[in-house]
């Protein structure tokens, strides 16, 4: 038992190396040479011993202690990432605090969303860019060969992860040995590089170079890229696999390779141009191309499937449109397929890698989504940890101000890169976010109009029962979100067709802020009068609801529903942008126009089509 268990940790190590640390992993592949050409800094010893030596305390302190040591404690029922922190501080916080922690969670969300935009682009342009070390003639081929790749990744989205996430893990394992190696035979030509394990040649290096030195933090921070996904990452394989990866493989080849190139540069300072690839024999360097390309498409893959599984939290939390969500594998609840993000995405992509055309260029724009998103968790963290845990507020506030200065350094060392890149994830981002709180604010401006006009339930049951109208065969399900007005298909069904059903089933599911609900909480069966009952299914953000699977637990249950003898009522509400107090009105015509194009609720909570009968209703926003 003891040998099984720990064969399940080693595969589990194994696969969180290939999912979780392919961002990061690849960042050797131009963070030390961004850190020297973004600031045109000559490659003396002491500017070497210096960056290198900040790289190696940022992965310390942001990596190793932050995130491994203490958010990956933030766990919400085993799920991390920004929308499982989100849902949980702000599930034991005041109202007022409440929309505070939303805002900032989804503003965290939609950053992420341009990091997803960000890293396949620049990951493999970078990759590709190693034919231009290989031959100076190839240059030419370094964009279409990126634009190749990022279409074939996109392309094979659609068959799922699964076969190919088997190859993940040990491709990883061999990059990070390799990066190890590499590196490892330059320290050994070069040993005194080690010196940069001292962190005063840090202090030294900001204190005497000033501004110029604040400013190269912005490109030390692209060694930190895909820290998020340690904790995005959390609920697929869990902490202990996570961490033990991380100290036993990731952050030993990092360091090395880091160290390795510093001391390639001691020697050669014109190898500047790209250090990472430089650092291989000749005779390696084309392998090493094809292993990069590979490894920054593992990078772009874990990204992708990131964005993947926030949009559907976002959607079962309410703050996005319903979209198509396909499941590619029978075994894995997290491998999904959307196609609406996954063809917008790849658009978003083609369109940065052929407008920015260098990884030098897109490395401006990708430190802003980092730094936002990382402060963003860290202000999280303290709800959480303060609220949440109880812990007292000198141990929350010095910890989380200990974070929030390194991530505030690290963030406002971005800034100035505003007009040159960094203003692309920031505009996503906001047009993201104005999209998430459009459709969370409309959605309850929308339900407030329909309560506003539904009738009082209790006393339309009781005039029902006391005057029945003509009954027919069989149960009607009426599929509601309110649990106390009369739904607004049931009224029209009695309108139009002067009918009632024997049996009436009011039917609510109901998304929980957790990622699981557990089996004995799923369910909730209410008979309210002798022929009304209400369904109550809860589900967690990472569940995805089915109304057949609820029927089957209301049959374990003893209340029986036979589907071909059930009909399924919907109300499809035609939504109208008026001048009533709400949103603003250009606000409101988009909440119309997402509404419009959002999947249908019979699809999305995948009720038998041929069961069902919508009823149609204006709504004035």
């Amino acid at each position: 038992m003891q040998d099984h268990n720990k064969q399940a940790m080693a595969g589990l190590t194994l696969a969180a190396l290939g999912v979780v640390y392919g961002d990061i992993g690849t960042s050797p592949l131009y963070t030390l040479r961004e850190c020297f050409v973004s600031q045109n800094l000559p490659t003396t010893p002491d500017n070497i011993f210096g960056i290198l030596s900040l790289i190696f305390w940022s992965l310390i302190f942001v990596v190793s202690i932050k995130y491994v040591a203490f958010v990956l404690r933030a766990d919400n029922r085993g799920e991390g990432g920004i929308m499982a922190l989100m849902a949980l501080a702000r599930h034991y916080t005041t109202h007022a605090a409440r929309w505070k922690i939303v805002m900032l969670g989804l503003f965290g969300a939609a950053l992420f969303y341009g990091d997803a935009i960000i890293t396949p682009a620049v990951s493999v342009l970078s990759a590709a860019e190693g034919m231009e070390v290989l031959s100076p003639g190839m240059e030419a081929y370094v964009l279409p060969m990126a634009v190749g790749v990022l279409v074939g990744l996109f392309l094979l989205q659609r068959h799922g992860t699964a076969r190919v996430g088997l190859m993940f893990g040990p491709v990883m394992m061999i990059w990070f040995a390799i990066l190890g190696i590499l590196g490892l035979h330059q320290i050994i030509q070069q040993p005194a590089v080690l010196q940069a394990l001292n962190p005063w040649h840090a202090v030294t290096f900001l204190s005497q170079n000033g501004f110029h030195a604040f400013l190269t933090l912005g490109s030390v921070v692209l060694a930190l890229t895909g820290a998020e996904a340690l904790y995005a990452d959390m609920g697929h394989f869990g902490k202990t696999p996570i961490r033990r990866a991380w100290f036993s493989l990731v952050l030993p080849g990092l360091g090395l390779n880091y160290f390795g190139q510093g001391a390639l540069l001691m020697s050669n300072p014109a190898a500047i141009k790209n250090p990472f690839f430089l650092l291989a024999p000749d005779w390696a360097l084309l392998p090493m191309i094809a292993l990069a390309t590979l490894a920054t498409v593992i990078a772009s893959q874990a990204v992708i499937s990131g964005a993947y599984s926030l949009t559907r939290q976002a959607i079962l939390l309410g703050y996005c449109p319903r979209l198509e969500v396909n499941h590619t594998s029978e075994k894995e609840i997290g491998q999904i397929y959307m196609p609406f993000i996954n063809w917008a995405l790849l658009v978003a992509v083609l369109v940065v890698v052929l407008t920015f055309k260098t990884s030098s260029s897109l490395a401006a724009a990708y430190g802003i989504a980092v730094t936002g998103t990382m402060l963003i968790t860290t202000a999280l963290f303290f709800v959480v940890a303060r609220v949440n845990w109880r812990w007292p507020l000198p141990l929350a506030l010095g910890i989380t101000l200990l974070f929030g200065v390194i991530d505030t350094a690290f963030f406002a060392a971005n800034i100035h890169k505003v007009a040159d890149g960094g203003w692309l994830p920031l505009v996503m981002g906001m047009v993201i976010f104005t999209l998430m709180s459009t459709w969370k604010q409309g959605r309850d401006i929308l339900f407030k109009r329909l309560r506003e006009q539904a009738l009082p339930l209790d006393d339309f049951i009781h005039n029902l029962e006391a005057y029945p109208p003509a009954r027919v065969e069989g149960t009607a399900v009426f599929l509601t979100s309110t649990l106390h007005g009369v739904p607004h298909a049931l009224l029209h069904n009695l309108k139009h067709n002067k009918v009632l059903h024997e049996r009436v089933v009011l039917m609510t599911v109901r998304t929980e802020d957790v990622p699981y609900v557990a089996e004995e909480e799923r369910l909730e069966i209410v008979q309210m009068s002798a022929s009304f009952w209400r369904v109550m299914a809860r589900y967690g953000f990472k569940e995805d609801p089915n109304v057949l699977e609820v029927l089957d637990m209301c049959a374990k249950e003893g209340f029986q529903m036979e589907l071909m003898d059930t009909s399924f009522f919907l109300s499809r509400e035609t939504i109208v942008s008026t001048d009533h107090p709400g949103m603003a009105r250009w606000r409101e015509k988009v909440f119309v126009w997402m509404s419009k194009n959002a999947l249908r609720a019979t699809d999305f909570f995948q009720v038998p089509t041929n069961r069902v009968v919508e009823l149609g209703a204006q709504v004035e926003l």
